[in-house]
């Protein structure tokens, strides 16, 4: 980062600040090398020139995705767009390839769900906004397309977020390389859940951190060549051992402790254990408990962790008894012994420990306690047993500690890599690495020197990765460069690991003399590197030294190191717990070998951890690496605080700046053609005026600035350190004599403006006066014309005023005259109507009273001759009465008529309980029979077969002699009786189904035994029809033999004595009582007694092949022509309407087992193998959904109904129902004709039939079909636009070329190529309408794809909006919308028929590029956008495109700060009360109707007049095709 130049008056800078790190200003004076600047926060300070930095005043409010896009990639703009993007929630960030991912402090699980995770698979690395999936999916992507393995290094210091991003890093390869229907725990499954385990035993809580991994961690995944997860093995480094015994405030020890204490109640008693405080290797923090995490149950997840790993009960069982014996070791305490340097048990507490130390090892208590305070020394002469005084028994205690839990977790580790597995064919690996961070504390012990080693090795790595990335780049753009410098680390690395002389060989030899100490240590440190650059010696320490680490100097002390470097287990130690009675401990701890044992040879923690990290680095170089850089961004760990200094000194750890200046030895600027023409084009006009290419174009800018250095490559700019300052001032410079121009022009325009409104009030002025003279004129000439007009009024009044008067004299004298006239002829019409009054009264009374006389004269009339009539009927009367013996005599036959009634109604009665008891008695009699029969199985397969054969023989010897007896029905109560039993029988037989054989047999022997009673005929031939039900669930082959011998049973059951035939059978009309046909129809059912034809025997009998043979060429034709594309009669399928009629005329609908239905099925399945036909798949579509309306309406499932005698129906599949099938059809049985004789019509016409098995089985099966050929189309409308959806949410770049002349060619080509795609949007929904209408298919269906294709449009466009920052601008909006208009326009060709809810499915779009293109956003509140511009859309959704929004074509600002902060609080909200914080959508795929929709939705279906295909039109086996509807 070269110093700046071209540092004005005016020029924004960036300076430093011991606060807040650097600070922003402006430069409002210059003296020499000397700056003064005013800040931002008010103060003015001085400084020098070099130490500033230019500031990008045109850097997007949002800032940039990836840094390498900024025009000045310095520090403090680094820092700066960091800032910007963590107050927007945006923790990732790209440096180049390079991810940054600031810790949140906070849950944002929107950013870690599935629909993410499937946003950024197959996605181009930097197409989508930053996120650790994309650096996954690009190393995951890598190895499938390179075959070469991959690493993703996670790094940064505790606190960061190195543990969580890891998992999502796991998550995510888990995701794209997982296995479905693998049985039991899959590899991905053991990988992550061995998360939880590890970190329970090897995460701990410190000052930085609640969950800090106090080990290494390098996670190999290995995967197939069809990319799955195969394998995968885990690699653990340098667990911090020491932590077991000794922690500091307000650290914790490793969670495994606390969560055993937090157990439940019957597992800590049978540890012993008890609260965390009563032991002193967690007592020695005040810090048990961490804020939101529940320990039991951690303890309980930890549990089911471990069983998804494959670490068993028992294992779990000893794992957690060995942490309990740590815990209890640690309460074990010393004192002096009696003997000088010995040491004892100190109390009973402390001897309680020791043997429940003991029992949960399983070894001896004395052992125990000898190996803690004794050592024995082997010498040639003799064995020499020492005591350790109580300082040296601690160390032993806590020596035994720390093996024990190292061996622990080494064994957890090597159980969970058995666990899993590892895939030896196994080609390619994506490693993930989660290493400690750079550490610098105020105390810094061994731990902190291997960790910082290793940092500085994956530093020296990551420093040879970011130099091999510019080379490429610049390969990649051809340009020419030389090597680039860069800071080399290895002296650094020499210093530590070089052999011999190295800090670490030195470190070895020191642990080999036993009469080293840390002072000598230090001591031969200072000799040996007393000159070298990077080490130094700590004034006031005589054992202390430090390293200056890339990342900065830190000291180290070192007074524990050769302790902590010793890797050796003490041999008490070793032979107690070798020696234990569990077989977990012992395992632990093997026996050494004898060679070993006996072998000198040292082993060190530092050697070994050398090697390790050699072995890592090794695999490192072999893959190709992906860095994710983890930055704390505050030491209190709470959301939304960003410290810059904590950030800087973090950034600088991770060695991004190092890579920021690797960058800027090079070509630190890079900048697109069309970016650089767009802010550069303002300083050479004249070559944006012409045509020349872009390339051409940067090129004559450049050369016009007089720049020296810079490279043009294949499609960017590159410049040298500090040439965009000097642009960028050349830039400002023009752009101010632009301003100072534009401003000589507007002040001589307002001067102009002032002029012209002073003259035109000068002009107006004098028009007013003028005006004023005119009025006074005017008003003068006025009142003479008024005096005029006055006396001439006047006149005028004084004239009619002595008119009016005479006139109104000579109308009052006429008025009175009238008056008088008037009386007089009042009064006597008055007298006259008086006169006329009495005169009507009085004649009125004259003739009421002749009235009264006459009334009166006529009743005294009429009661006389009623008198007269009366004594004449009293007469009579009295004779009457002399006759009462007959009245007595019918009164006599009156109750001898009750009295017979009243015996009949008994003797009914009477019969009726008779009748219920012989019901009674012979049901009883055919259970006892249908229980003897299923002893009897044997018995009555041989009687069948006799049976036969005795029937054949009878009907050849009885042939002259055979006759048919008409059944006569004589006893209605009879037959009642027998029907009454038959249903009973019926309803035994279905209880008895799943014995159908046993069943069957039964039957035949019953009915053997009452054949012998020729009065109880019907009753055998209901068993005989009983028997066919249960024959054809048979096997096969049988079906044919039960057939024909249910012929020759008929056959026999029907000779009679008289010797006579009967040319016909004898038909009879059915009752309700003896099971009626509905409405009357007459119908041959399997009981009614069948013909024999005078005929040779053999036409009698006629095979059941031939029927068969004939249903089945019925069939195979169906198949056959359905197979074809039959297309469609008056806008109906005739294949649906064919299919229909032939189910419903055959009664295939009605049978317990067809093919036909299968066959069906079959034909459709054939017919959309090819998925990409849709004039196919819109044909059976159509076809489909009709058959089902059909169906629907003709269906109904068999309930009650079907034990009643109607069940005959279903025997048209046997021989008997095929021959009586025969007998309905032909000529001489026209009444019978049940189907050809009804015509079906409209839907509303068909008949219900109640559908067996099989035809609800074909309907479930349709329906099914109809579901996946809609489905099939929609999925093929949507791979169709898939592709253009890509192309529609983002302008092309060349459509935003410039703004300049020259350019508005280029703009409309491009626009036009926008609508284009667009247009092909349309073009594939016109082409699929078209297809489904040409097949008529139904519009219900039709709106139903379209609404879930805009809906895919909806989600598709709205998610790419989201993720991509570039797509939410101005200008990208108003493209948007154009597209939405073509959209709107092609669902008013449509219409609402087809069409239907589609546009507003497209809501979530049309909102959010309604928001893109507003103006005056900062005006708006967040009620009116919530509420008026955006109702539809979330807190999550408004937050992410108001945060994300930039204006690329005027420049305005996004909502205001109050707005966002508003919404920050609302969706903290939603968070803490569980609500969903995902802002993207999720596209339905599943089916948005059933079929009772399609039953309610689609018009009803003529079939009546549908022409026959001409496959089958001239078929006599489809003849009733033929009929039409009268």
């Amino acid at each position: 980062m070269a110093a700046p130049v071209n540092i004005i008056v005016g020029s924004h800078i960036w300076v430093e600040d011991p606060a807040l790190a650097w600070i922003d200003g402006e430069v409002f004076q210059l003296n020499g090398q000397e700056v003064h600047v005013q800040l931002t926060n008010g103060k003015r300070v001085v400084t020098n020139i070099a130490k500033v930095f230019p500031k990008d005043t045109e850097a997007p409010p949002g800032g940039v995705d990836d840094m390498t896009k900024l025009s000045y990639l310095h520090e403090p703009g680094v820092l700066q767009n960091l800032a910007t993007r963590y107050e927007l929630n945006e923790i990732y960030t790209y440096t180049g390839n390079i991810l940054i991912a600031i810790n949140p402090f906070q849950r944002l699980p929107h950013l870690y769900d599935t629909h993410m995770m499937e946003q950024y698979k197959g996605a181009a690395f930097g197409e989508l906004s930053p996120h650790v999936f994309a650096v996954a999916d690009v190393a995951y992507r890598a190895m499938m397309n390179e075959g070469k393995s991959n690493s993703i290094l996670v790094s940064g210091e505790s606190g960061a977020g190195k543990t969580e991003t890891t998992k999502m890093l796991m998550r995510y390869l888990a995701y794209v390389g997982g296995r479905s229907g693998v049985e039991g725990s899959t590899v991905e499954q053991q990988v992550l859940e061995s998360n939880p385990v590890l970190e329970a035993f090897g995460n701990a809580k410190t000052v930085r951190n609640n969950n800090s991994s106090r080990f290494g961690k390098f996670v190999e995944i290995q995967f197939d060549k069809s990319g799955r997860i195969s394998g995968a093995a885990i690699r653990t480094y340098l667990l911090e051992r020491s932590r077991v015994c000794q922690i500091s405030n307000p650290e914790r020890n490793y969670h495994c402790f606390y969560l055993l204490c937090a157990a439940p109640s019957e597992v800590r008693d049978k540890y012993k254990l008890g609260d965390p405080k009563s032991f002193h290797y967690l007592n020695q923090s005040n810090c048990y408990e961490l804020d939101g995490v529940n320990d039991a149950h951690e303890y309980l997840a930890t549990r089911r962790a471990m069983d998804i790993v494959g670490i068993s009960e028992e294992e779990q069982e000893a794992i957690f008894r060995v942490v309990a014996a740590i815990l209890h070791l640690g309460n074990v305490v010393f004192a002096k012994g009696k003997e000088i340097d010995s040491s004892v048990i100190k109390d009973e507490k402390s001897r309680f420990h020791l043997n429940t130390t003991a029992e949960l090892l399983k070894c001896d208590a004395k052992s125990l306690e000898d190996a803690l305070i004794q050592r024995v020394m082997v010498t040639p002469e003799e064995v020499i047993t020492r005591t350790l005084d109580p300082d040296a028994a601690l160390g032993s205690r806590d020596a035994l500690a720390k093996t024990i839990y190292s061996r622990l977790f080494d064994w957890i580790v090597d159980k969970i890599n058995i666990s899993i597995g590892q895939d030896p064919n196994s080609l390619s690996i994506i490693g993930v690495l989660d290493i400690y961070g750079f550490e610098s504390f105020k105390h810094n012990s061994f731990e902190q020197f291997c960790i910082n080693f290793t940092n500085e090795k994956l530093q020296q790595h990551f420093n040879q990765h970011v130099f091999k990335m510019e080379q490429e780049e610049y390969t990649k753009e051809e340009i020419n460069w030389s090597y680039i410098e860069f800071v080399d680390n290895q002296d650094v690395l020499d210093l530590i690991e070089k052999k011999p002389g190295g800090i670490i060989a030195l470190l070895d030899e020191a642990c080999m003399f036993p009469k080293s100490t840390h002072e000598t240590f230090a001591q031969k440190l200072y000799q040996t590197f007393a000159k070298h650059k990077r080490f130094t010696k700590p004034k006031l320490s005589r054992t202390s030294f430090a390293i200056s680490h890339y990342a900065g100097e830190v000291t180290y002390l070192a007074d524990l190191f050769l302790d902590k470097n010793k890797d050796y287990v003490v041999a008490e130690h070793q032979g107690l717990l070798t020696a234990s009675k569990c077989p977990f401990v012992a395992g632990l701890f093997p026996p050494l070998p004898e060679e070993s044992s006996k072998s000198s040879k040292f082993s060190s923690i530092g050697s070994r951890f050398k090697l390790q990290l050699q072995s890592l680095m090794d695999t490192l170089n072999s893959t190709e690496p992906h860095y994710i850089r983890c930055v704390k961004p505050n030491n209190d760990l709470k959301p939304a605080i960003f410290e810059n200094l904590n950030i800087i000194h973090q950034l600088r750890c991770g060695g991004v700046l190092e890579a920021i200046r690797i960058s800027c030895a090079g070509y630190p600027t890079r900048r697109t053609f069309y970016e650089f023409l767009l802010r550069f084009g303002v300083l050479a006009p004249e070559v944006l005026e012409g045509n020349s290419e872009d390339k051409i174009a940067c090129q004559m800018i450049l050369d016009k600035m007089g720049l020296k250095g810079y490279q043009i490559g294949k499609t960017k700019v590159f410049l040298r350190a500090g040439q965009m300052a000097e642009l960028d001032a050349r830039r400002a410079e023009v752009l101010g004599k632009a301003a100072k121009k534009i401003q000589r022009q507007i002040r001589t325009y307002i001067a102009r403006k002032d002029f012209i409104s002073l003259r035109q009030a000068a002009i107006q002025l004098q028009s007013c006066w003028r005006g004023m003279l005119a009025c006074k004129q005017y008003e003068q000439l006025r009142k003479q014309a008024a005096a005029l007009k006055v006396q001439k009024h006047f006149r005028c009044y004084v004239a009619q005023t002595s008119y009016s008067t005479i006139r109104s004299s000579a109308i009052t004298l006429q008025t009175g005259l009238r008056a008088m006239t008037a009386c007089n002829e009042f009064r006597f019409r008055k007298q006259t109507k008086a006169a006329i009054i009495i005169q009507a009264r009085f004649r009125c009374h004259r003739d009421y009273s002749y009235y009264k006389s006459l009334q009166k004269a006529a009743l005294v009339s009429q009661c006389g001759w009623r008198r007269r009539v009366a004594r004449r009927e009293l007469r009579k009367l009295k004779m009457a009465a002399r006759e009462t013996g007959a009245l007595k005599e019918a009164k006599d036959k009156l109750e001898k008529r009750v009295e017979e009634l009243t015996w009949r109604l008994q003797l009914e009665k009477r019969l009726r309980v008779e009748l219920e008891e012989t019901k009674a008695q012979e049901l009883a009699k055919l259970q006892d029979a249908l229980h003897a029969m299923q002893i009897q199985v044997e018995e009555a397969n041989a009687r069948v077969i006799k049976e036969r054969e005795a029937a054949r023989k009878a009907i050849k010897e009885a042939l002259p002699v055979i006759k048919e007896t008409p059944v006569i029905v004589q006893d209605t109560e009879k037959i009642s009786s027998l029907t009454a039993e038959m249903e009973i029988l019926k309803k035994s037989l279905l209880s008895e189904r799943q014995v159908a054989e046993i069943s069957k047999k039964a039957c035949l022997d019953a009915e053997a035994r009452n054949s012998e009673l020729t009065s109880k005929l019907e009753d055998a031939e209901n068993k005989v029809d009983q028997l066919q039900d249960s024959v054809r669930r048979l096997e096969e082959k049988l079906s044919n033999i039960e057939s024909e011998n249910q012929v020759l049973r008929q056959q026999a059951l029907t000779i009679s004595p008289t010797g006579k035939r009967q040319p016909r059978a004898t038909i009879f009309q059915r009752t309700p009582e003896n099971g009626a046909v509905p409405n009357g129809e007459t119908k041959i059912g399997s009981d009614t007694t069948l013909a024999v034809s005078t005929r040779e025997p053999e036409s009698e009998e006629k095979p059941q092949k031939s029927l068969n043979e004939k249903q089945q060429e019925n069939q195979d034709l169906l198949i056959k022509c359905i197979a074809q594309d039959l297309g469609f009669s008056g806008g109906k399928p005739v294949a649906a309407c064919v299919i229909y009629k032939c189910l419903l005329h055959w009664r295939s609908f009605e049978v317990e087992r067809t093919s036909v239905f299968d066959r069906i099925i079959q034909t459709v399945a054939s017919a959309i193998e090819v998925q990409d036909n849709n004039d196919v798949l819109a044909y059976w579509l159509s076809n489909a959904s009709t058959l089902l309306l059909l169906l629907q309406h003709t269906l109904k499932a068999s309930g009650a109904a079907g034990l009643t005698p109607q069940r005959r129906r279903s025997t048209s599949s046997s021989l008997f129902g095929r021959m009586s099938q025969g007998l309905r059809s032909s000529p001489q049985s026209a009444g019978l004709s049940f189907l050809n004789g009804r015509v079906l019509g409209r839907l509303d016409d068909l008949r219900q039939v109640e559908a067996k098995y099989p035809a609800l089985l074909f309907k479930q099966q349709l329906t099914a079909f109809l579901e996946k050929i809609y489905g099939m189309i929609r999925d093929n409308l949507k791979k169709e636009i898939s592709p253009v959806l890509g192309l529609c949410i983002q302008a092309p770049r060349t459509s935003r070329a410039s703004l300049v002349k020259g350019r508005s060619q280029a703009n409309a080509v491009a626009q036009q190529a926008l609508i284009a795609h667009w247009q092909s949007i349309v073009k594939s929904l016109n082409n699929y309408l078209n297809i489904m209408k040409a097949n008529f298919v139904p519009p219900f269906l039709v709106r139903k794809v379209f609404t879930q294709i805009f809906s895919f449009v909806n989600v598709q466009l709205f998610n790419s909006l989201l993720l991509r920052r570039e797509c939410c601008s101005f200008s990208n909006g108003e493209y948007v919308k154009a597209g939405l208009g073509e959209l709107e326009q092609w669902c008013c060709y449509a219409t609402e028929e087809y069409a239907g809810s589609a546009w507003d499915e497209l809501k979530h779009i049309r909102q959010a590029v309604g928001f893109l293109v507003i103006h005056q956003k900062p005006k708006k509140t967040l009620q009116e956008i919530t509420n008026e511009l955006c109702p539809v859309l979330s807190i999550q959704q408004l937050y992410r495109i108001s945060t994300m929004y930039w204006d690329d074509k005027y420049g305005t600002h996004s909502v205001s700060s109050d707005v966002i902060s508003s919404m920050r609080i609302m969706m903290t909200e939603d968070s803490n009360n569980a609500v969903s914080s995902s802002f993207l959508l999720d596209d339905d795929s599943s089916i948005p109707f059933s079929v009772d929709d399609i039953s309610k939705s689609m018009q009803q279906v003529e079939i009546a007049d549908i022409e026959p295909p001409p496959l089958i039109r001239e078929n006599s086996g489809f003849a009733f095709l033929h009929q039409r509807t009268d």
